[in-house]
């Protein structure tokens, strides 16, 4: 047990110096030489949890879309309505995007190799699927137009979501993620909602953002 518990810190040691590299330097650029000097494990240790740069990559993956996963549970809660549920998972990304080194290694590797897949699979299928779900359930309770097509919503809300962050990282502005989040919605709420329902969503929006202020 004392053994499987150190090997699970070195591997989670690894993971960690990964993400810095893969941050700091990008895919292409990372070597398995920096992450070892910056893990500060031996080249043995890292070898034996993980046998390539693309295998680590997809690991770190694998541990950030978890940790983004875990964080948006929050919302699973059948009490909170779904679009705000939305609006409120499109605010985690943002922050811990930005507070989080493994969710933003995530998000850039991602980007950089290319098919969006860990090591058990394409992780933008599942969040596809997580907002088609919310979209059909904002249908059905009557907080988006009723003859919206729930895919197509929860397609666009993802691709928007998406290119916000891919934007912010080419051009080096993921400070400006939060106000750029709010701008997004205010502009899309209203292609979305019943006119009576739209400052309330408005307001909505524009309060997640306070808390990201100096």
């Amino acid at each position: 047990m004392v053994r499987q518990a150190r090997a699970e810190i070195t591997r989670d040691t690894v993971l960690a110096g990964a993400a810095n590299v893969f941050l700091r330097l990008g895919y292409a650029n990372a070597s398995l030489s920096e992450i070892i000097s910056q893990s500060q494990v031996t080249k043995g240790a890292l070898y034996f949890h993980f046998g390539s740069k693309e295998e680590l990559a997809r690991a770190v993956i694998d541990e950030g879309n978890t940790r983004l996963t875990t964080a948006c549970s929050q919302f699973n809660d059948g009490r909170i309505p779904a679009l705000e549920a939305a609006i409120g998972i499109s605010y985690i990304v943002v922050d811990l995007s930005v507070s989080d080194p493994m969710v933003s290694a995530m998000l850039r590797l991602s980007h950089q190799i290319g098919d969006y897949r860990g090591t058990e699979g394409n992780v933008m299928a599942g969040w596809s699927e997580s907002f088609d779900r919310l979209a059909a359930k904002a249908i059905a309770q009557g907080d988006i137009d009723p003859n919206s097509d729930s895919r197509t919503i929860g397609s666009l809300v993802l691709e928007i979501l998406t290119g916000v962050h891919m934007v912010a990282v080419a051009t080096s502005t993921t400070e400006e993620l939060p106000s750029r989040m709010e701008r997004l919605w205010y502009y899309l709420l209203p292609a979305l909602v019943p006119a009576n329902k739209l400052d309330y969503f408005r307001e909505f929006a524009a309060r997640r953002v306070i808390r990201f202020g100096p």
